[in-house]
């Protein structure tokens, strides 16, 4: 796609103008997601985030959560509108023409007036992340707001960048899931300073004053420690995928030594699975280091502090021909699977994550309505809870 004239968001918002005005999108029409149109024009998330929603924002297309975007209502477009829109417009760019048009037809529009939030969150590759979007979801239908969501891709560059350009496009206000990095990026900061309205999830910054909801990671680390110890393990390792020491990670290996402390255990550096232990190298390594660990039978049980290393390790166990939970139990933070049928298959601390969604937008809501300036910060810690799934039970005897 090549055009110097124009940036690349007007262009994709003059094909679609075009399409619509000449009739070869029709009101009700369902546009490709945000995925698709990345590819179709070849550019980046936001810059197709932020052309959609200018769309929005004039009407000529509006958004059902979890369902889509759509052409708006025609025949309100004023004759104008389209005029400025060809005036203002070049070729469409290359591989444009081939935007399908689905013909699935939604519910009557919603009004074209809702201003956008941002999400920005490292990933979606868990049900971590998308419970989180389903509760933040759940409070902002029916108000005048809509979410865009932006992947940083645990980078810290592109969460800076991401922040930078929702603000520059009219974001109302932001949710941000920060990544995993030694210090926070100045932009987090820089919102604080502005007096923007936003709301950290599973984090938050020591020192600074922010409004934040996370789980209490200390205790959660104490609930899957107790009930393992419970189940006669005394040699209970706890791993961290994680390069940083996050203050996450921090809050929930002081959890764990606490817990082995208040039962009288010595800590054994052995078993605590950070950093260089876990494969520095990368993701290979990890897991080359990960199985060597378990395959030496040190620990009789694993406590992980994220959902996806807790698959990982029973995978890596299972390959080596032991089985879960009789040779070995696994306790993870987060649940790896859906949680659909009520059943947990794996022993997991529960940390309410779609009650961490509901809660951050009610309370970035309510910053909306009283006005940025204010500094009365909301910091709101959940109770975590042990869930016992099929992944832990009592210690196996030694072998030998």
């Amino acid at each position: 796609m090549s055009n110097d004239r124009q940036p690349l968001y007007l262009q994709i918002q003059n094909h679609f103008k075009r399409s619509i005005t000449e009739g070869l999108l029709k009101e009700g029409d369902q546009i490709p997601t945000e995925q698709e149109l990345m590819k179709i024009f070849s550019v980046s998330r936001i810059t197709v985030a932020n052309a959609i929603t200018q769309l929005a924002k004039q009407g000529w297309v509006y958004r059902i959560p979890g369902k889509g975007t759509f052409v708006g209502k025609i025949a309100e477009k004023k004759p104008d509108e389209s005029a400025a829109a060809e005036a203002g417009s070049d070729k469409a760019p290359d591989g444009a023409e081939e935007v399908p048009a689905f013909a699935e037809r939604p519910p009557a529009p919603s009004p074209p007036t809702r201003r956008m939030i941002g999400f920005v969150i490292p990933s979606v590759s868990d049900f971590f992340a998308l419970r989180l979007i389903r509760g933040i979801n759940s409070v902002l239908d029916g108000t005048s707001y809509c979410l865009n969501i932006v992947l940083t891709n645990h980078s810290k560059a592109r969460e800076k960048e991401a922040i930078a350009e929702l603000v520059r496009f009219g974001a109302a206000g932001l949710i941000i899931f920060p990544v995993d990095a030694e210090a926070y990026n100045e932009e987090i900061l820089t919102l604080k300073v502005n007096r923007f309205p936003f709301v950290l999830v599973d984090r938050y910054m020591p020192g600074v004053a922010t409004h934040f909801v996370c789980s209490d990671s200390r205790k959660g680390a104490q609930l899957a420690v107790s009930h393992l110890w419970a189940h006669g393990h005394r040699s209970i390792a706890i791993c961290s995928n994680s390069p940083i020491q996050t203050i996450t990670v921090q809050e929930r290996l002081a959890g764990y030594m606490d817990a082995l402390k208040l039962k009288g255990s010595l800590i054994n550096p052995e078993l605590i699975l950070t950093g260089s232990k876990m494969g520095g190298g990368g993701a290979g390594e990890e897991g080359r280091s990960l199985r060597r660990f378990i395959a030496s039978r040190l620990a009789t049980a694993y406590i992980a502090l994220n959902s996806t290393l807790g698959t990982q390790i029973a995978g890596i166990a299972r390959g080596l021909g032991l089985d879960i939970p009789e040779d070995l139990s696994i306790v993870t933070f987060d649940d790896p699977s859906p949680g659909l049928d009520g059943q947990a298959n794996f022993t997991h601390i529960a940390q309410s994550e779609e009650e961490i969604g509901r809660q951050a937008m009610r309370i970035l809501l309510d910053a909306l309505r009283l006005g940025s300036g204010a500094d009365d910060f909301r910091e709101i810690i959940l109770e975590p809870q042990l869930v016992v799934g099929a992944t832990s039970g009592p210690c196996p005897r030694r072998r030998g």
